[in-house]
């Protein structure tokens, strides 16, 4: 069964494989198949699951809100976000001002068909906003009953130094921050982890196989597979097509020996090794079959011992991206027309 961590400097504990559902439900999957696969979650011990109100246009949420109903709500964690353009994105519709934040909670909310959210989280940073307004609706959802944690996305460190100080100051508490993180991806490496080590901040870590090119399946100078997401816009291909080179393939086909000999497929050694590091809570994974979960599920509670961790950086070192500054270009620095 799939073991669990605590979420930042909380008492909460959350599957340290996590149910995401960005690219699948109410767009990729037909939504039986996405509650097959939320059930197969279920089965499979996972009870965290990650959703926001902008996947698929708010309808991610429902399909969501759909597989959990008659589950035992006290056994579940529930995570959404809230930042990018929702409905018809008016001017208002989008952001982190109080009034998108108190307005989406209610229909996130409403979607998922449950009084409150675990974590509620700003799925980037408002540079249009003034801080001080969106931690303040933050504390008042928190104050309300909506969310019982608030959590980040994308946040460079600084960005969590100051938002850590406003949540102590309005006593509510800032317990994740929600990054891309790969064997491929390292940038949070140098600024955000430590930071966010010292504030009692956790990462749930988005894109461990790095869009699925750490699977192996993509090999160098051949087209995608028909059907992979490589190939499919509404899967994130624009996403994946930073590491579709020939060079990063070449590397990532040199983890294969490394994976046979931990005892592990290629996807469980990318998911294992994000879980190595300390700070991170969770790993998000997503599927659009239910069998996809049980290979991923079985990298929960694996220890990568340090010649494998060192191997493992000999053959991505070349391609690995690791300058922190790249986080600094993630959020929007207005908001999306």
């Amino acid at each position: 069964m799939v073991e669990y961590r605590y979420l930042g400097n909380s008492g909460l504990k959350v599957t340290e494989i996590t149910y995401g559902n960005w690219v699948t439900h109410g767009s990729q999957v037909e939504n039986d198949a996405a509650i097959k696969t939320v059930h197969r979650a279920l089965d499979l011990g996972i009870t965290s699951f990650d959703t926001a109100d902008v996947y698929a246009n708010t309808a991610a949420e429902s399909v969501l809100g759909e597989a959990l109903k008659g589950q035992r709500r006290e056994g579940l964690e529930i995570f959404t976000k809230v930042y990018w353009p929702t409905g018809p994105g008016g001017p208002n519709d989008q952001g982190l001002s109080r009034k998108h934040i108190l307005e989406s909670i209610n229909g996130s909310l409403k979607r998922l068909g449950t009084d409150y959210v675990e974590l509620y989280q700003a799925h980037r940073y408002d540079y249009e906003t003034p801080l001080e307004e969106t931690m303040q609706a933050f504390a008042d959802v928190v104050r309300s009953g909506k969310a019982m944690y608030i959590g980040v996305s994308e946040w460079t460190a600084e960005q969590l130094q100051a938002g850590h100080e406003l949540a102590k100051e309005l006593k509510f508490q800032l317990v994740s921050n929600q990054p891309q993180y790969s064997a491929l991806w390292r940038v949070i490496e140098g600024k955000v982890v430590p930071t966010s080590a010292d504030l009692g901040i956790s990462q749930i870590v988005w894109s461990p196989m790095a869009q699925g090119v750490l699977s192996g399946k993509y090999l160098p100078g051949q087209e995608a597979p028909a059907g992979s997401r490589a190939t499919d816009e509404k899967s994130g291909a624009n996403f994946i097509k930073r590491f579709m080179s020939d060079e990063v393939l070449t590397a990532v086909q040199k983890l294969k020996p490394v994976a046979e000999q931990a005892g592990l497929t290629m996807p469980q050694l990318a998911i294992a090794w994000v879980l190595q590091n300390d700070n991170v809570a969770a790993a998000l994974v997503g599927a659009s079959r239910p069998e996809q979960l049980d290979d991923s599920v079985k990298a929960s509670g694996v220890k990568l011992d340090a010649d494998t961790m060192s191997a493992i950086d000999e053959a991505l070192a070349p391609v690995a991206v690791t300058d922190p500054e790249e986080t600094y270009s993630v959020s929007p620095k207005s908001r999306p027309a």
